[in-house]
């Protein structure tokens, strides 16, 4: 591949259809992305890998609703890495960037020193999808255990309960180098989805035995051998066509799907982004009481707040919060 045909993928999610199967899907590629989010904080390895497979998420997910302003993903649990949280923000207007950022909450001194998987890192909890369309609209919140043994197991969940749609994700996340270039982290993801439709199917009891849907429980006849035949086919794809640079999505489609006819449509960018600022910090503080500020002052008599995702730091005279500076 080009010069120029890699940075013309990078950064971008690719919306494509397979016209034979009824499936739809995105082909995600994160990297100057990836590192910007990533270049905000001190993450051991560990918790950057389970950063970088959230933004994929996050950005696939994002993608491929409806959305006019905010998806989140949230997920919480009692290991050592409590929480990752990330937030994807859609274009403002055609054409122009989607904008995304991630952080994550753990506890150093109880992260192993050597590991192999850092999912169960995170233990016992919960995997969260928040959707807030804007102004004048209800926020929506879906949430399911963690279950599996990735991110991606619990997203495939997540829609499989609470959407009831066949989902798969394959995700890959690693540091690169090129030559002539510093080590960066690069990051590629595929999600399949099987287009929706009302069915009775969409009313069948739970059969896993935790009671949870699965995606089998939504397929049969021929709509049920596409699907196998759609995953089985992105189960045989390679970290290095994932997270490129040498295959770009358009090829990885063809590898795979040549003979579902895929269809692809615009490529959407993405970039990393935060939306806090000053009025935003101001807004955030007016919940909070007088002792909370106070212990927020400090020595200089200002208030002080720091934004979690792109670490920003704030200071406000205490009378702007419409509290009186303690003498």
């Amino acid at each position: 591949m080009s010069t120029a045909a890699k940075i013309a993928w990078d950064d971008t999610i690719l919306p494509f259809q397979l016209d034979r199967s009824d499936i739809r899907g995105r082909v995600a590629r994160l990297d100057g992305t990836l590192n910007g989010i990533l270049s905000q904080h001190d993450y051991p390895p560990m918790v950057q890998a389970l950063v970088a497979d959230a933004a994929l998420l996050t950005a696939l997910i994002g993608q491929a609703i409806k959305l006019r302003w905010k998806l989140s993903l949230q997920i919480r649990g009692n290991g050592p890495i409590r929480l990752i949280a990330t937030d994807y923000y859609a274009p403002g207007k055609d054409g122009s960037p989607a904008q995304m950022r991630a952080y994550a909450s753990f506890d150093r001194e109880a992260l192993p020193e050597a590991y192999t998987d850092p999912f169960p890192l995170i233990g016992q909890g919960f995997f969260a999808v928040l959707i807030d369309q804007g102004e004048g609209t209800e926020p929506y919140q879906g949430v399911t255990p963690l279950v599996g043994a990735s991110l991606a197991d619990c997203a495939a969940t997540y829609f499989a309960q609470s959407e009831q749609l066949p989902t798969q994700f394959a995700l890959a996340a690693a540091l690169s180098t090129e030559p002539g270039q510093e080590t960066e982290w690069r990051a590629g993801g595929v999600m399949l989805q099987m287009m929706p439709k009302a069915s009775a199917l969409m009313a069948k009891e739970p059969e896993a035995a935790d009671g949870l849907l699965a995606q089998t429980d939504f397929l049969e006849g021929d709509e049920g051998e596409n699907w196998t035949r759609a995953v089985t086919l992105l189960e045989t794809v390679e970290l290095s066509e994932l997270i490129g640079p040498l295959v770009g999505p358009d090829m990885l489609l063809h590898r795979l799907y040549h003979e579902e006819v895929p269809r692809v449509f615009d490529a959407q960018p993405i970039r990393f982004g935060c939306t806090c600022g000053p009025e935003k910090v101001e807004q955030t503080m007016s919940i909070y009481s007088a002792k909370d500020i106070e212990k927020m002052t400090n020595d200089d008599g200002m208030v002080t707040a720091d934004c979690q995702f792109c670490g920003a730091h704030y200071e406000f005279h205490p009378k702007k919060l419409g509290f009186e500076a303690k003498s």
